[in-house]
């Protein structure tokens, strides 16, 4: 079994379409995938049609639910989910300062080839477990000031905390073609081995997912955006997955 968590202490950088499509990617290549909604928003279990039940992720973070009971089967073969309700904001105080309980969790989930933890924007004791939990953290980053300052961010805080920057992993999102800065900052990272080659840019097809409620494949799925993810998620998968 191997862990991803999709993670930005910054929001709005696509963290959850990343997370929606690259499952379903998975899925379809036949790895038995399951998605653990950690955001209270609860976005990545709207997109797949999952109905949240109140206080239920409240309870498996306070071992007062078996994990298992709360996963239920998506629309699409090989793919699970585990979705949030409002009370996953109350994590930092059930994990009262443990770093380590959401690992234990996680580790009753091997019948999965693939975890994937979909992950509210910020830095928290439920982050710190993320970090602990994953064997892999995926940051989408915009090529702006602000979402490179995030990053930097995060990569000092691993430092400071003793934390494996090696599991980090970066990938640029939203990337408009039209924008210098964009390409000049793409570029200036690219240097940086913490990040893929691959990249997603900024269409309208992706936004559309709200619309349709769906994953990019299941209605543009010859588009140029379903095209970029799929050239990055083989990336990813050859460099996380083996």
């Amino acid at each position: 079994m191997v862990t991803l968590a999709f993670y930005n202490l910054k929001g709005g950088v696509g963290k959850t379409a990343s997370a929606v499509n690259f499952a379903y990617l998975a899925a379809a290549n036949g790895l038995k995938t399951l998605v653990w909604d950690l955001d209270p928003q609860g976005s990545s279990s709207f997109y797949f049609h999952v109905k949240n039940v109140k206080n239920e992720s409240k309870k498996i973070f306070a071992s007062e639910m078996d994990i298992k009971e709360s996963i239920q089967d998506s629309t699409f073969e090989n793919l699970w989910v585990i979705p949030a309700d409002i009370s996953a904001r109350n994590a930092d105080i059930i994990f009262n300062q443990s770093r380590r309980k959401l690992k234990s969790i996680v580790q009753g989930l091997k019948q999965f080839d693939l975890v994937i933890l979909d992950c509210p924007p910020g830095i928290s004791i439920l982050h710190d477990n993320v970090f602990g939990a994953a064997d892999w953290v995926l940051m989408p980053n915009i090529p702006t000031v602000l979402s490179i300052r995030s990053y930097e961010t995060i990569i000092q805080y691993f430092k400071e905390n003793d934390i494996d920057k090696a599991k980090i992993k970066c990938f640029f999102s939203m990337v408009d073609h039209r924008k210098n800065l964009h390409q000049e900052t793409i570029q200036a990272f690219y240097n940086n081995k913490l990040f893929f080659k691959n990249y997603i840019p900024y269409l309208s097809d992706i936004e559309k997912m709200g619309v349709h409620i769906q994953p990019l494949f299941e209605f543009a799925n010859s588009s140029y955006a379903a095209l970029c993810y799929r050239e990055l998620w083989k990336e990813i998968s050859k460099y996380c997955i083996g």
